[in-house]
């Protein structure tokens, strides 16, 4: 027996081509079988789509576990997509303001005057970027009682006024459901229709997402994956909640092939935002020290394994979910799983990314003066707990420890340091350093030396 080694350049390329995308669809069934398997997952759909170029559509896992249903493989199994929720929201309000009907600079309480700011000015931008700074509702334990029933909308208002404010607007970021569900109110009252009427008619529609609805708890929907939490055993069934609460934070429903019309729609043509509209939806808004964000009006900028990227997750009670779109590649990598559970799609989509893209890594840049002044304990705030982390110099560089998990940063200069597409920056006065910030896109907080 032997074997015949034939150039790359003597395959037809065609064939060639042909051979790769195999590989590459076998790397993508090795990567998402890999927790459903080990008993992490129970079902999952996944597009990977470049151009006009469809890599893959597939179906994995259960669809529903107590009648062995297997997940449909073209595509056409419908998830709840949780927080990915927050990109139609925020193309809502850009159409709103491209009608001239809205400003990114008025005061919420100018449509929805009941609502109690202590005094505060809060606008639609400090709203959409997570900067308002007023407590987030899935961080409420008041809040949690009420979630799985049918309440006036206004009852969360109420609770969330109640509340002490994290910050004053524009001084911090951290990621806020509160701040989405507002704006759904504002995109009723300026259009005179309700958020999933509105959205399916403006949205959903003019991308052909067919499949894309608002969520119900209760309507049958065909095609509909089960959803599953996840305890010590094992998956159990979802928990209870209302689409009453999530709502323009998180409340649509849709397949990945809806997904991808979308990316499509908003990213690569204008049949949902005028060309300087969209500009404005993926411009990062500052804080009001200067420091520009990393989080535009439901999306999240941050670089994936070194890429552009805009890109978000979700997580909803029984589904799990991850859109990234690759503008410079036109890629979108979407990966939908119907379990809240150990592992989460973000892991397997950077996969799929690294198979086709590779990883880009930073230039490290060397630190000048003695390492070791970075040294210490910070705390300050962070999504619903207080946020501490130890910073301790090794081998020449800084690591990032949270009880025993030790991560080497990447300094890339001026006193950034980088930890995949989460930024530390340090600031120093008289030597000494006085604050860091940990910016990760949808939350940038700053964090103060500990005695």
């Amino acid at each position: 027996m032997f074997r015949l080694a034939v150039a790359a350049s003597l395959v037809p390329a065609a064939l060639l081509a042909q051979l790769r995308g195999e590989a590459l669809r076998t790397r993508i069934d090795s990567l998402v079988n890999a927790p459903i398997k080990a008993g992490q997952v129970v079902g999952a759909s996944v597009a990977v789509v470049k151009g006009r170029d469809t890599i893959l559509v597939k179906g994995y896992g259960k669809a529903n576990v107590e009648l062995d249903v297997a997940t449909p493989v073209a595509g056409t199994a419908i998830y709840e997509i949780g927080s990915i929720t927050k990109q139609f929201t925020g193309a809502a309000i850009m159409q709103l303001v491209e009608q001239g009907k809205v400003s990114l600079d008025d005061d919420v309480t100018k449509y929805l005057p009941t609502f109690k700011t202590g005094g505060r000015k809060v606008t639609l931008r400090r709203l959409l970027d997570h900067s308002s700074g007023m407590r987030s509702y899935t961080e409420i334990a008041a809040a949690r009682s009420f979630f799985p029933l049918q309440l006036p909308r206004d009852t969360m208002l109420r609770v969330v006024e109640s509340q002490p404010w994290d910050f004053e607007p524009g001084e911090e970021q951290i990621y806020n459901n509160s701040a989405f569900y507002l704006v759904g109110l504002v995109i009723e009252k300026v259009s005179g229709m309700p958020y999933g009427e509105y959205v399916k008619k403006n949205l959903f529609d003019r991308a052909g997402m067919p499949d894309a609805h608002y969520c119900s708890e209760t309507a049958i929907k065909r095609g509909k994956t089960s959803g599953y939490d996840f305890d010590a055993s094992g998956p159990i069934q979802k928990r209870p909640l209302s689409h009453q609460w999530p709502y323009a934070a998180g409340s649509l429903c849709m397949t990945v092939r809806d997904l991808v019309a979308w990316n499509e729609a908003l990213h690569r043509t204008n049949k949902i935002l005028s060309a300087a509209s969209y500009k404005e939806m993926i411009r990062p808004d500052t804080l009001n020290d200067g420091y520009r964000v990393g989080y535009a009006k439901g999306l999240s900028l941050t670089p994936v394994l070194g890429h552009p990227s805009l890109h978000h997750g979700g997580g909803i009670n029984g589904w799990t979910t991850e859109n990234m779109y690759f503008p410079a590649e036109s890629l979108s990598v979407i990966v939908f799983y119907n379990t809240s559970g150990p592992s989460g799609p973000s892991e397997v989509a950077e996969g799929i990314v690294r198979a086709m893209l590779g990883v880009r890594e930073p230039t490290a840049v060397p630190v000048t003066g003695d390492i070791a002044r970075f040294r210490g304990t910070f705390a300050g705030r962070g999504r619903g707990v207080p946020q501490q982390l130890s910073i301790e110099p090794r081998n020449g560089t800084l690591e990032a420890v949270r009880g025993a998990q030790r991560r080497p940063l990447v300094h890339v200069g001026n006193g950034t340091f980088l930890l995949g597409s989460t930024k530390f920056v340090f600031a120093e006065q008289g030597g000494r350093v006085v604050s860091l910030r940990v910016d990760n896109g949808s939350g940038n907080n700053i964090l103060r030396p500990r005695p």
